[in-house]
């Protein structure tokens, strides 16, 4: 058992550990931004989760999961993301809802919950931000991916995920038209800002570039 601290610091490890393309683990200064703490209190953290065998980590140095710490932070990620999908679909919560209280339904314990919610849900591939869910066993199919920044005018895309699930990010995204699947095609760039001219549902709009560079997107098949 761990404490709920300890989880979360697992579940940030693992999450930063995703969305790096470095081998070399996490920075500590990288995860005390992302729990927003001081340096000082994720190295006296570090030290426990080490002497559970959770990480490996010497100091100064990267923080990389060990197996039983990557399997256990998949365990907390796929709770999250199962709790996002039922209070999604059954509870009529909306998108940027969800999250918050998933937050708190992650440290439940109880595996045969967790596999009967899975199968209560049909066992779901993706939660209700298009991010997918780990099997039981750690498993998780990770698709490539762009993100809407990238795609050059005249292309079409297709919405498949967002990188920010803030509340008021996913508000934004909503009120533009936008949600999981929709096809987008960017019209045009300014080189002054480089924000971007989508058109989405014949509904053209004008987008920021940091607004794109959390919508998460695949080439469609119509270019």
């Amino acid at each position: 058992m761990l404490s709920i601290t300890e989880e979360n610091y697992i579940k940030h490890i693992l999450s930063l550990d995703l969305e790096s393309i470095s081998i070399f683990g996490v920075g500590t200064n990288e995860l005390a931004l992302s729990l927003s703490v001081k340096p000082s209190s994720v190295n006296v953290m570090l030290k426990k989760l080490r002497e559970k065998s959770l990480i490996e980590y010497e100091k100064y140095g990267k923080i990389q999961l060990t197996e039983k710490g990557r399997l256990f932070g998949m365990t907390i990620v796929r709770k999250h993301r199962l709790w996002e999908t039922f209070l999604y679909q059954k509870l009529d919560f909306t998108w940027d809802e969800v999250h918050e209280v998933a937050e708190q339904l992650e440290h439940i314990q109880s595996v045969k919950l967790v596999e009967k919610l899975d199968k209560f849900l049909g066992f779901p591939k993706i939660d209700p931000h298009g991010d997918p869910i780990p099997t039981e066993k750690g498993e998780i199919k990770i698709v490539s991916k762009l993100f809407l920044s990238e795609i050059e005018p005249g292309k079409k895309c297709k919405m498949v995920s967002v990188k920010d699930n803030s509340a008021v990010f996913l508000k934004f995204v909503q009120e533009l038209g936008l949600s999981i699947n929709n096809e987008i095609e960017v019209l045009s760039k300014l080189d002054f800002d480089e924000s971007i001219e989508i058109s989405v549902n014949n509904q053209k709009s004008r987008v920021s570039k940091k607004f794109a560079q959390n919508i998460c997107v695949i080439l469609s098949d119509k270019n």
